[in-house]
């Protein structure tokens, strides 16, 4: 999982956790397929916020041919989310799984974001011949990694007055033969000021921004000890819309402040695909493709950020406040 930290693959970060997830297929499918929902659900909603950042470092535009190629990272932390980082497991709520310790008993279990650990369920059929025990899933922050990442490479190019294209990229990365992710995005910002008389002497510039984010990724499975079958992996797509106001200081040799307030939304699909066969009582036949994990998530941002310039090659930090926080740091080359 570290490497894939390291990486900033965002997408394999969330696929990595779900790995863990093969050994609950022998409780069966719909047992599977909630506990999925509710150990995803978190870090698919952090990762639609971390993804959807990052779009701008001023609301001044840039004049006809005037570029930007820009190195953008993302950390979108949950250090202090506690409730997205454990979730209620009743027992009640589920077909065959239950705990070792306290059956019948519901508990708080760990999502891919938390850090409960040591938690054992079990299986048993009716007879009580079969039985098997495994432990749940932790996740992020029992490795001591309180925050989700992004990263991709982006160009920004001014077209006519007030207009500038954006586009965002990251190609397709294959590493350790079982992930790969991708990315690829583009917006617009319209600067408002540039249609006023005075823009050359305004002190600050007004825009709005709109911007799209796809990410797709793809994981394989390594099989469980109780789960057999083939070609099982993780196929997962997230896409994002960010609509923003923006203002900025502009005309400062050096640097420069902005700020913005916009509205995020975004969805994802965690296709868990292949086929699987339990050694157990509760798969009594091959099941293919068994289930995809859905998430929705949508609300208001604010951020504050500085941008320092230094001839072609400039610097922006910024930090953004909604549900999932970020915290943006850019490294851009370019002129206007």
């Amino acid at each position: 999982m570290k490497r894939l930290i390291l990486a900033l693959a965002l997408v394999t970060v969330t696929m990595g956790k779900s790995q863990d997830l093969n050994d609950i297929f022998v409780s069966g499918v719909a047992d599977a397929e909630r506990f999925a929902n509710a150990y995803l659900s978190p870090v698919s909603e952090g990762a639609i916020y971390s993804i959807s950042n990052g779009w701008y470092n001023t609301a001044d535009a840039k004049p006809l041919g005037g570029f930007e190629i820009s190195i953008i990272g993302n950390m979108t932390g949950f250090k202090n989310k506690d409730d997205k980082k454990a979730f209620l497991l009743d027992p009640a709520d589920y077909d065959n799984l239950d705990f070792v310790q306290n059956p019948g008993q519901a508990r708080m279990v760990s999502t891919a974001l938390g850090d409960i650990e040591g938690v054992e369920v079990f299986v048993e059929d009716e007879s009580g011949i079969f039985r098997e025990s495994f432990e749940l899933p932790t996740g992020l922050s029992a490795e001591n990694l309180n925050f989700i990442p992004s990263g991709y490479l982006q160009a920004s190019v001014g077209l006519i007055k007030g207009l500038e294209v954006k586009a965002r990229f990251l190609p397709k990365i294959k590493f350790d033969d079982d992930a790969k992710i991708g990315l690829f995005g583009a917006g617009l910002q319209y600067d408002f000021t540039k249609i006023l008389p005075a823009d050359k002497v305004l002190p600050v510039a007004i825009s709005a921004v709109i911007g799209y984010t796809n990410l797709n990724g793809e994981y394989d499975f390594s099989d469980s000890d109780f789960i057999s079958g083939s070609d099982q992996r993780i196929d997962a797509s997230f896409r994002t819309w960010n609509f923003s106001a923006v203002v900025s200081t502009k005309n400062i040799p050096v640097i420069n402040f902005y700020g913005g307030i916009g509205y995020i939304t975004g969805n994802s699909d965690i296709d868990v695909l292949g086929t699987y066969e339990a050694n157990g009582p509760f798969f009594s036949e091959t099941v293919v493709d068994p289930f995809t994990v859905s998430q929705d998530a949508s609300g208001v941002s604010a951020n504050l950020g500085t941008k320092l310039k230094l001839g072609f090659f400039r610097l922006n930090a910024e930090y953004n406040f909604s549900e999932f926080s970020t915290f943006t740091f850019g490294v851009n080359f370019g002129f206007r």
